[in-house]
């Protein structure tokens, strides 16, 4: 099979998936996981070919797929792909462009500037900042707590670029209780020992509580977060991030899905004093709902965000705004494509709506699980709902039977020292209708937990759908 003919067959291929995504179980049934055996094989001596190999691919890999790309996946805030991300991408993939700089992809690298434009416009940051297309929320965290670390040593007299740590003033890292994980890894990959870490107490809901706030100063690197990952709550940046700054702070917010929250007037509110930051990380791949490996590091000082990633060579000098002098990878796909195609497709309206839609779901939800006896942790302000049932037992045995049905799919958690579970709303694919069938799924999980009838769904009921 030539090559159009073999991309023809992947596009006849990925059509029928697509089209079987709003039925498919929204995970896996155990055989066809067990299945997955059959790519255990010798490395073939003579090739197989193209054809061969995705049939292969298509047989053994689909069946075992998670519908993460469906209506009715609820686990670990995953969008699926919007059609003019992933239409944008399968032609990119075809330019086969090395997105380094202007001198490997023009086409890149214009695209790619307009993008960072349209995101800091919709996230109303400083226009003035880099914009960085990384892989994940972890190197681009990677790239601005490096801008970070750079500029407060300069700041202390200590050249970092020349001199490395070895002998250097200390700066140290402050942040939340409930820090994400993937912050976490950032920070003990640039060699902040996890024991020496600084954690701001938080309040109830997650949040960094600003009367005992730890002490900083000019070489503190103070994390904050927009969107705590269970309950979707916001730290209080208009009253702390002015006491860092006045301290000489550096002051990062990780805004990996919750950064959103600017997008739209309803939860705007949430994420007031941001703007004041000196970075932040932000996914696509989370409610952009772009194609995975798309995450953006946003820096306010360019020239620092280009000092700590400068990748500049003899045979490949960039400008200072070229992608590979801003993130972590040097030969990189043009992922920011993808971000552009998304908001240029949907517009400021289309992503407003998206997430207030969303945010309307998760509360009307919250408000039918109450009704039926669960525990709602939070107070629903954002996508999340944060659920218990009666006891922890119960809450466990409800989990496992949801997932064991596949007809959903959420994932477990702990929430101040007891199991709970996350239900996260942030696919595009995502209506009232698959809400509906959530929220009938779980009464008649917690009615049959407790010996009584499921409830009878809302529409017999003659109750009004909520209509975000």
């Amino acid at each position: 099979m030539d090559e159009l003919a073999l991309m023809r067959e992947a596009d006849r291929r990925a059509l029928a998936y697509l089209e079987t995504v709003g039925t498919r179980p929204a995970y896996p049934p155990e055989h066809a996981i067990a299945a997955l055996a059959g790519f255990d094989e010798p490395l073939p001596a003579t090739g197989r070919g193209g054809a061969d190999t995705l049939s292969l691919l298509d047989t053994l890999g689909t069946p075992a797929t998670v519908t993460n790309n469906g209506p009715n996946y609820f686990g670990f805030v995953i969008g699926a792909t919007l059609p003019a991300a992933a239409a944008a991408d399968r032609l990119a993939l075809a330019w086969d462009q090395c997105a380094s700089s202007f001198d490997g992809s023009p086409a890149a690298h214009a695209i790619e500037q307009q993008a960072g434009r349209w995101l800091l416009d919709i996230l109303d940051l400083p226009r003035e900042s880099a914009v960085a297309f990384g892989t994940s929320a972890t190197t681009s965290a990677i790239a601005a707590l490096s801008a970070a670390r750079s500029t407060l040593l300069a700041r202390a007299g200590w050249d970092f670029e020349a001199d490395g740590l070895s002998g250097a003033p200390e700066i140290r890292v402050v942040v939340p209780e409930t820090v994400h994980i993937t912050m976490i890894k950032a920070l003990r990959v640039l060699g902040f020992g996890l024991s020496r870490l600084v954690r701001a107490p938080v309040e109830a809901l997650g949040r960094v509580d600003p009367a005992r706030l730890p002490a900083l100063d000019g070489r503190t690197i103070l994390c904050l977060q927009a969107g705590e990952v269970n309950t979707g709550e916001f730290d209080p940046f208009a009253t702390v991030i002015p006491v860092a700054r006045a301290a000489g702070a550096w002051v990062h917010v990780d805004g990996a899905f919750g950064l959103w929250a600017r997008a739209a007037r309803r939860t705007r509110p949430l994420a007031e004093g941001v703007e004041a930051a000196d970075s932040w990380t932000v996914d696509g791949h989370k409610w952009l709902n772009t194609p995975y490996d798309g995450a953006v590091a946003i820096c306010r000082d360019a020239g620092a965000l280009a000092r700590a990633m400068n990748s500049d060579a003899a045979y490949s000098a960039a400008s200072a705004d070229a992608q590979k002098n801003l993130t972590l990878e040097f030969s990189r796909r043009a992922r920011g494509i993808a971000i552009w195609a998304a908001l240029r497709a949907l517009g400021r309206d289309g992503v407003e709506a998206m997430v207030e839609r969303h945010v309307g779901l998760a509360q009307a939800l919250a408000a039918r699980l109450r009704a039926a006896g669960y525990d709602v942790v939070n107070r629903v302000v954002l996508n999340q709902v944060l659920v218990r049932g009666r006891d922890d037992a119960e809450t466990e045995a409800i989990l496992k039977s949801v997932q064991e049905d596949g007809r959903v799919w959420f994932g477990a958690t702990v929430w101040q020292g007891r199991p709970a579970f996350r239900i996260s709303f942030s696919s595009w694919r995502t209506r009232a209708a698959h809400a509906e069938t959530l929220a009938t799924i779980l009464e008649g999980a917690i009615a049959r937990s407790d010996g009584q009838p499921a409830a009878m769904p809302r529409e017999r009921r003659g109750e009004q759908h909520a209509r975000p």
